[in-house]
């Protein structure tokens, strides 16, 4: 009777073991307010994981910049304080220079997963910060210089800065200051509304996407063209913490982060064109750069990228090995022709 008691104790005690050890739990935060587009893009991937991973793995989401700063979140999760954070890789630029790739990229994560640049920015990722790079989302999204008063051009075609109150950020400043010669206010996503209330700034680079979210369509009356760069949104994750999961939890996590990176491209495309519908139909003003002078414009914005990603990359450990790789994997030379 003793050992039929022991035995049903023993059973009972593996299977609440296995219980509590079957559904692991990762946390959770994202660098912008639940409203922007981008955000909801990620949210809709933590769902996606909780639905695959129900009894496996489960994201919990405790916020976004109220929750920890989008600047300190990445060394948040690098010294395993949150477990995954959804985040633009310029954030940490200065740790990770190699995030230029994707900024200066004329192609998307679904180019890119096939060919070996996510593998790549991933062990990267792994070998100087920790983390695990699980997916570049929400990509083949550019960027346009939006502003409040009609753009100014030289005789030449070219944009003329002088004067503007033009916001920056560490994504798009190398192409700002060292082409368009500008004097930039750098202002995080949240603090810009403010600024174009105020009078603080009136111009500011943002991606094709969010502005309707953000309400800077309040104050900015035009979009010009062409766009550049790309988004550089993606998932890190503590590298210990990716390590103690288990395979299924890791397969699942993985899987669905791709099949959201392809997921990702298409709905935004789409967003991208219903936001400009209503953006045109509320009367923002497109006013486009044409010949040498968008020729220019757009060389620029590749090249000042790519220098100074190269420039901090030889001030690392590891030097430049990796640049020509990341070029070779991250940008189409026959496209951009």
């Amino acid at each position: 009777m003793k050992m039929k008691l022991l035995g049903s104790l023993l059973a009972g005690a593996t299977l609440v073991a296995g219980a509590l050890k079957a559904e692991e739990t990762i946390s959770a935060v994202h660098a912008f307010p639940e409203t922007l587009i981008y955000t909801k893009s990620f949210l809709s991937f933590v769902d996606k994981v909780n639905a695959a991973g129900k009894g496996v793995i489960q994201i919990d989401v405790r916020g976004g910049p109220e929750a920890i700063g989008m600047f300190q979140q990445p060394d948040a999760v690098r010294d395993g304080i949150v477990d995954m954070v959804y985040t633009p890789g310029s954030f940490y630029g200065g740790a990770l220079p190699e995030k230029d790739a994707m900024v200066a990229s004329n192609l998307t994560a679904v180019e890119t997963r096939v060919n070996g640049g996510i593998a790549l920015i991933d062990q990267i990722h792994q070998e100087k910060m920790g983390l695990k790079y699980l997916g570049w989302f929400d990509s083949g999204v550019c960027y346009n210089l939006w502003t409040r008063d009609e753009p100014q051009f030289d005789a030449n075609g070219n944009l003329e800065v002088e004067g503007l109150k033009l916001r920056g950020n560490n994504v798009y400043n190398a192409f700002f200051t060292n082409y368009l010669g500008a004097q930039v206010i750098d202002l995080p996503t949240g603090e810009v509304y403010s600024a174009l209330q105020r009078g603080v700034v009136d111009a500011t680079g943002w991606t094709q996407i969010g502005l309707i979210d953000l309400k800077w369509n309040e104050f900015l009356n035009y979009r010009i063209e062409p766009c550049f760069f790309s988004t550089d949104l993606g998932v890190i994750v503590n590298n210990e913490k990716w390590n103690s999961l288990s395979e299924e939890a890791r397969t699942i996590l993985q899987d669905v982060a791709i099949q959201h990176e392809k997921d990702s491209v298409a709905a935004l495309q789409s967003k991208r064109d219903e936001d400009f519908a209503a953006l045109d139909a509320a009367g923002m003003k497109v006013i486009s750069l044409e010949g040498e002078a968008k020729a220019n414009y757009l060389a620029a914005a590749r090249e000042k990228t790519w220098e100074r990603m190269k420039e901090v990359m030889a001030g690392q450990p590891g030097g430049t090995g990796n640049y020509d790789r990341l070029l070779e994997l991250f940008y189409d030379l026959d496209a951009a022709k």
